[in-house]
């Protein structure tokens, strides 16, 4: 079955909505200015005992110190760490030497080129995206050979969920943008995404 992570939660009522949908996975925007979405290390604090225990806490981070990404890990805040940024394999290397959890590397996919790079990343897992928040797809058919397990996001939405399964065969998608209503986490959408990648 299709894992479904639903990401950007900032408030007490997007985790009691990811609660009701219970998703494998929910991501925290962590200290990432430009992001709407962002949350500080204490506000991680606050939401982080409200959540499901079914649910696995991912934070997401752009460039943070690695220092600070394994502190938030080894206090159980968090149970993995997503990178957005331009963190490269050393940082992923001195990442794994502060903490055992696991680690998803992001990549913008544009072209065949992206995709080598992603699939030597050394995270344990990788994420393709079109581009941070961009709310847009990229062209899928780029990944008709594409082999490693990956979190297929960029411009998911409910409605366009069984499609991106069905062409993609993703391990997991990852939905935003796609879940919100003017720009606010969306109940309804929440629950509908759920619904529809456990049909797959």
């Amino acid at each position: 079955m299709t894992k479904i992570k639903i990401c950007g939660l900032s408030r007490p009522c997007d985790i009691m909505f990811v609660n009701e949908a219970v998703p494998d996975f929910c991501g925290f925007i962590i200290d990432v200015p430009k992001s709407h979405r962002t949350i500080s290390a204490e506000q991680l604090r606050q939401l982080r005992p409200l959540l499901n225990p079914e649910i696995t806490p991912v934070g997401v981070f752009v460039n943070a110190p690695a220092e600070a990404v394994a502190s938030l890990l080894n206090q159980q805040l968090i149970s993995a760490a997503q990178l957005h940024g331009q963190e490269d394999d050393s940082y992923i290397s001195r990442l794994r030497s502060l903490t055992s959890t696991p680690i998803i590397q992001a990549f913008q996919i544009h072209s065949v080129s992206d995709l080598i790079l992603a699939e030597k990343s050394p995270a344990d897992l990788i994420l393709l995206d079109s581009g941070a928040g961009s709310g847009h797809t990229f062209d899928w058919s780029l990944l008709s050979s594409f082999q490693r397990p990956y979190l297929l996001a960029g411009g998911l939405t409910p409605e366009n969920i069984p499609a991106a399964i069905l062409s993609c065969k993703p391990w997991g998608i990852d939905l935003s943008s796609g879940v919100e209503k003017n720009q606010l986490k969306c109940q309804r959408k929440i629950k509908q995404a759920v619904e529809i990648c456990r049909c797959y």
